[in-house]
């Protein structure tokens, strides 16, 4: 081999061991010609796990569920041209929701570059403002001041991507053929390699007399706590406790993980999607202040309420400074880590409100339960919100469910009410796209072992390239296919009352035999028609290793009246109640 070789060698090699030593352990590849050396020595790497995925797309999407799963960054790496457009998608989804990503993509020389060289785009900021940081890396050198620039670039890519917030970085490597790196003696066998730079993470913290500001500003009142998407090991726990110390409520979105930490708590108000959307009939619970920790929920009924809150303290935990408040509504923002703050208010905070407060939003919310597990009960057919409560009831403890966008995730947060089961509830809530939902789960399935998908027939089909990865690597995913041939959630919006152009605009069928899919990705297939099948295939798939497909077909339209009449079922319940 050439010196060439040994230079591009020792400097990727450099970089790679970087990253290894600052925390990666997966990197996703996507197979190219300009990306060889970069790809041979990750597959060289000892302890780099390295999955390959010729689908740029799902491979981005897939990358980012590991992350998400695992909570640590993952790298992804392509050719130069359009594979490196192809990850937009997952990175977009990446940096909304906050999740750590090393995007690596090769690319031809600054002498290549604007010539009409093939297989060569505009590669520099190419994903703009969707990513934390990029750099535009320099061609291979081995000399000492070179390998000290290719390891701080490794080190540092992996702080930026796990600083709050989160996100992805992006690095483009400019590469000269020869494009092969020397492998034998193995670069990893070299014990001489630098030192390693350690990074020591701090957690945001305010003073204590700010604290103590904003305790004096809520002491007694009538609060409410608003619990969204939060991925927080051991928080869950944490905040319940403070809720239940000072008699507040908490609204748990069901990606807040309060409703399925292993634990039920009274306090967490799991009901709220319901009951809310009729808020002249719950006048006794408009509060006095609120405290929201997380990414703003899910649910549109709660969203409105909120919106109709003028004039009183609305508190935004951000320890990012993200600004995530959608509706402007925020009057308080706290720069800080939510486990420090909770851990000082439960502290300091020494006073509890009055005891009918928090009993009003308990009466409510338990009234609204009874109400839809009786309209589930007595429910002919199929129906997508029964569906959810079965699942919930039949979930393995310990297990993972990743929820599709559109319908699942909304009737998730209806029908999902809070388990004594430990069950991670994960979704790509960021841009909230359909696209790439399989392969995240499949990524996250990598990590959590028993892991379900709940998906719709249109996002199934957007991301079944990604299936591949589960025949691949022997990936154990059990797949709900909720089938109700099209866009189920657009039967619920405006435009559904425009028939002329609804089903070829919006309503979108699809007509597939996804029974074929499964044949093609070797997956066990379950087709779902009555309850007891629905049963009996849960039970098959808790037996079966690798890819299980259970797909369920609705009606579009009876689910809509379905939702609407239960919906005025707990209305009419609620009038009772205040009469």
């Amino acid at each position: 081999m050439s010196k060439v070789n040994q230079a591009m060698t020792d400097y990727l090699a450099t970089f790679v061991e970087e990253l290894v030593q600052a925390g990666v352990k997966e990197a996703v590849i996507s197979p190219g010609s300009r990306s060889t050396p970069l790809a041979l020595l990750m597959a060289e790497h000892p302890t780099l796990k390295v999955y390959v995925d010729i689908d740029e797309r799902s491979a981005g999407f897939f990358a980012l569920g590991i992350a998400k799963a695992a909570k640590r960054p993952v790298v992804l790496l392509c050719t130069s041209g359009t594979a490196a457009a192809n990850y937009f998608p997952a990175i977009a989804e990446a940096k909304l929701s906050t999740i750590p990503l090393i995007v690596l993509t090769a690319d031809r020389p600054p002498e290549l570059r604007n010539v009409g060289a093939p297989q060569a785009i505009e590669q520099i900021n190419l994903y703009g403002t969707h990513v934390k940081t990029f750099v535009d890396m320099a061609l291979p050198e081995n000399s000492v001041e070179m390998l000290r620039y290719a390891k701080w670039h490794g080190s540092k890519s992996v702080d930026i991507a796990m600083t709050v917030p989160r996100g992805p970085v992006h690095l483009n490597f400019p590469l000269r053929e020869p494009l092969v790196p020397v492998l034998d003696p193995s670069p990893f066998s070299n014990q001489t390699l630098a030192e390693h730079v350690h990074i020591y993470y701090s957690h945001k913290i305010i003073s204590i007399q700010t604290i103590d500001k904003i305790i004096a500003a809520c002491s007694g009142k009538k609060g409410i706590i608003v619990a969204g998407p939060l991925d927080k090991k051991a928080f869950p726990a944490k905040l319940a406790a403070f809720a239940k110390q000072i008699g507040w409520p908490i609204i748990a979105d069901p990606l807040s993980g309060l409703r399925s930490y292993g634990e039920t708590e009274n306090t967490v108000i799991d009901q709220y999607d319901a009951f809310l959307r009729t808020p002249d009939l719950v006048e006794n619970l408009v509060p006095e202040v609120i405290i929201r920790f997380g990414a703003m929920p899910v649910s549109k009924s709660l969203m409105k309420w909120l919106e109709a809150f003028e004039g009183i303290p609305y508190y935004l935990v951000d320890p990012g400074e993200e600004w995530k408040d959608p509706m402007k509504a925020a009057t308080d923002l706290i720069h800080c880590d939510e486990h420090f703050l909770v851990e000082e208010f439960s502290q300091r905070f020494t006073t509890k409100t009055d005891a009918s407060w928090l009993t009003n939003w308990q009466d409510i919310n338990q009234v609204t339960k009874k109400i839809i597990l009786m309209n589930l009960d007595t429910t002919d057919g199929i129906n997508e919100g029964a569906l959810i409560a079965l699942l919930r009831e039949n979930l393995p403890d310990q297990s993972g469910l990743f929820i599709g966008n559109s319908m699942p995730i909304r009737d998730v947060d209806t029908f999902f009410a809070k388990t004594d089961k430990k069950v991670k509830l994960m979704a790509n809530r960021g841009a909230n796209g359909i696209d790439g939902v399989i392969s995240s789960a499949l990524g996250g399935a990598t990590v959590q072992q028993s892991m379900f998908l709940v998906i719709g027939d249109l996002s199934f089909y957007h991301d079944m390239n990604g299936l591949l990865m589960a025949q691949k690597y022997g990936i154990n995913l059990t797949i709900v296919l909720v089938n109700n041939n099209g866009g189920g959630i657009f039967s619920f919006l405006p435009q559904a009352n425009l028939p002329k152009y609804f089903e070829t605009l919006f309503g979108t069928e699809l007509n597939l035999d996804f029974g074929k899919v499964a044949d093609l990705y070797s997956a066990n297939y379950h087709e779902v028609t009555e309850w007891e099948q629905l049963y009996d295939a849960l039970d098959h798939v808790s037996f079966n290793k690798g890819l299980n497909i259970i797909e369920i077909r609705t009606n579009r339209y009876e689910n809509l009246e379905a939702h609407k009449a239960l919906f005025a079922k707990v209305a009419a319940g609620l009038t009772g109640l205040n009469q």
